[in-house]
């Protein structure tokens, strides 16, 4: 099964429009995992990655009309969540490892619900995606590019973990050519808040791997 087994209970305010809630992933030795929410101006809520949680939680935040997965193993509770809401699934081309079938699946550049904007990412996954959302403060979803489970620099997943560690490095350099960041969620530990584009080149800079991608971009 793709859940984990625990139950959070409520969600956080990241910022205005963005919602997280964490559980203690069983499958992935009691790591800390994080799922997000994204409210519109309307109400319309879209899930990203989306674990196990009390609905009524959810419900409170307003109408869930759109779940969106980065890779294939985020789908954790996305099924649940629609037969729950009847809301669509996304999820990226060629993801791998879905239990069931998504709804629509989409590729870089692509708009998806919410105000979010699909860039490619491999490197842990061949087929993982960074969610960029420009209002209300430049915010990116990195996925499992990088974790932060402290007040320090963010951290590279061991290569021995990843698909193309390689990759994983290229995918942060291209994010950083490309996009104006200001705040960072990860999949695995806490949001960084403020001038998420330094804290992407510390972790390039600090990081002690750096391995060479297997192929080009």
């Amino acid at each position: 099964m793709s859940e984990p087994k625990e139950r959070a209970h409520r969600t956080v305010q990241v910022l205005p429009g963005v919602h997280r809630w964490s559980v203690k992933d069983d499958r992935i030795g009691g790591m800390d995992s994080e799922a997000y929410a994204v409210v519109a101006e309307d109400g319309a809520v879209t899930l990203i990655d989306p674990l196990p949680i009390d609905d009524k939680a959810l419900r409170k935040l307003g109408r869930v009309e759109a779940i969106v997965l980065t890779a294939g193993n985020h789908q954790r509770a996305a099924w649940h969540f629609r037969k729950l809401f009847g809301a669509p699934v996304w999820a990226p081309q060629d993801a791998y490892g879905l239990e069931d079938t998504p709804d629509a699946t989409y590729g870089p550049g692509d708009n998806l619900p919410g105000g979010l904007v699909a860039y490619h990412t491999p490197g842990p996954a061949l087929s993982m995606y960074a969610l960029w959302l420009e209002r209300p403060r430049s915010v990116i979803f990195l996925s499992d590019l990088l974790t932060h489970f402290d007040q320090g620099t963010p951290r590279f997943v061991e290569s021995e973990y990843q698909d193309d560690p390689g990759r994983t490095r290229m995918s942060i350099r291209r994010i950083l050519d490309h996009l104006p960041l200001e705040v960072l969620c990860f999949a695995h530990g806490h949001p960084i808040l403020h001038d998420g584009a330094a804290a992407l080149r510390r972790a390039l800079d600090e990081d002690t791997e750096a391995p060479a991608p297997s192929e080009p971009l």
